[in-house]
């Protein structure tokens, strides 16, 4: 029983428990309000470019979209995740570990630019428009160095800050958009303004930096940090290229294979399955520090908490795709037309892919908690051979269909079969079990 003493030494646990979880909820609110805001816009946006492109153009976009991704992790490093892990735990040296990220950021994006643009040139030097597309497509990662912003942000539950530097970028973009469409412009317009998004959203990032009293300027490189940083990032970043290779191959496969109308009947359903991927991602940026923290202090409390978060990505998961089979047909016509009807199985199909991305973003902070980045870099990449291996089968048969099944199929081992396979993810296999026990207290 506890006495009188014991309670009010629990009382300041609760308060900073109470605060913490007021912290957690406030900033998943903003990241939600500001992906369901994107989620509405971007696809009403996207839907009138695809009406305004037909397959064939928007399948060619989409394909340099796909083919820029491939080149995205070189840019981004794995390093997200475990630099907020680091300004959690020393704080004290936010500005050296800030600064150092930017400057690894801003080189692999120069990197990446450099890779998509020479391997594009390779593949396709006879089409000219498919170089550009890329090539301006893939400078946008030089720009999102700057998004290490959000890295201190999110580490301080913040995320407020970022939505609305990027929500403002979004809007202007989104607008100028429709103005290309009414003023029938080329296809290569859209791809500049895909690029000034990405940049106009690096500049509001750092206005919103300053605003809050802080400063780039403080920023520092540190050789050591940067040693720390990549050593336990470059796992990440290879697995990120795996994630990748197994989410875009399809569009690129099929574009090699069968040709740019098939990508675009593909994009066009892939493009609503995956408006849902916000939800887990807004979900996990809120929770990730407090798992981290709770790693450091408690674990069975740790444990919990990642459970807690897997069953209500299960849930929200299940929720989705259930209805999203039955009305896919109606979906599709009514909000792309009848050029693309094809995409209704394919829609059917793929956005069963959810349920096992949901729980692949629900159990990434424990590979990074636990030490593990290389497991979770061995699982993408079985994931994406097996992904490419399905496609090679089932794409000369069954087009687009037979995409979305391999990529169906290639999240569920990846994403959760495998981990019953090794000794040190079986753990958290039975964790993922119990977890469609959803309805528990």
């Amino acid at each position: 029983m506890l006495d009188k003493y014991n309670i009010q030494k629990l009382l300041p646990f609760k308060k900073n428990l109470g605060s913490e979880l007021r912290a957690i909820i406030a900033n998943t609110g903003w990241l939600f309000a500001d992906q369901i805001f994107r989620m509405v816009v971007g696809i009403v946006v996207s839907i009138w470019i695809a009406r305004y492109l037909g397959a064939q153009q928007y399948g060619l976009f989409n394909y340099a979209v796909a083919f820029v991704a491939l080149f995205s992790p070189f840019a981004n490093l794995g390093l997200d995740s475990v630099a907020v892990r680091h300004i959690v735990r020393d704080s004290w040296s936010k500005e050296q570990i800030l600064g150092t990220a930017f400057w690894l950021k801003f080189c692999g994006g120069v990197g990446s630019v450099l890779l998509a643009t020479a391997s594009i040139y390779w593949l396709r030097q006879d089409e000219k428009l498919n170089v550009w597309l890329v090539a301006i497509l893939a400078t946008a990662g030089i720009f999102q160095a700057f998004d290490t912003i959000n890295l201190w942000f999110q580490s301080q539950v913040q995320s407020k800050y970022t939505v609305l530097a990027k929500t403002i970028a979004f809007v202007l973009i989104s607008l100028l958009e429709v103005t290309l469409i009414v003023m029938h412009a080329p296809l290569i317009a859209f791809a500049w303004a895909t690029l000034a998004e990405i940049a106009l959203g690096a500049i509001c990032l750092a206005i919103a930096y300053r605003i809050k009293g802080y400063s780039l300027w403080l920023w520092s490189w540190s050789f050591a940090i940067a040693k720390l940083l990549f050593k336990e990032s470059w796992p990440l970043m290879f697995s990120g290229l795996t994630v990748v290779i197994y989410m875009k191959i399809d569009q690129i496969m099929l574009g090699e294979m069968v040709g740019n109308g098939a990508v675009g009947i593909y994009s066009a359903a892939a493009r609503i399955s995956e408006v849902w991927y916000f939800i887990p991602m807004a979900i996990a940026s809120s929770v990730t520090p407090a798992i981290f923290a709770a790693k450091a202090t408690n674990e069975a409390l740790y444990y919990r908490r990642i459970g807690q978060l897997l069953r209500l990505l299960i849930l929200l998961s299940i929720v989705i795709a259930v209805p999203m089979t039955f009305v896919s047909g109606t979906i599709v016509t009514t909000l792309f037309g009848k050029e693309y009807a094809d995409a209704e199985q394919v829609l059917a199909i793929h956005i069963w892919a959810s349920l096992f991305v949901f729980m692949g973003v629900g159990t990434s902070s424990w590979f990074v908690a636990e030490g593990l980045t290389h497991l979770s870099m061995y699982r993408t990449l079985i994931g994406a051979i097996i992904n490419v291996l399905l496609n090679l089968f089932l794409i000369p048969t069954y087009t687009g269909v037979g995409a979305a099944i391999a990529t169906v199929f290639s999240y569920a081992f990846s994403g959760f079969l495998i981990h019953a396979i090794h000794s040190k993810t079986q753990k958290l296999f039975w964790l993922q079990i119990k977890s469609f026990a959803f309805f528990r207290a």
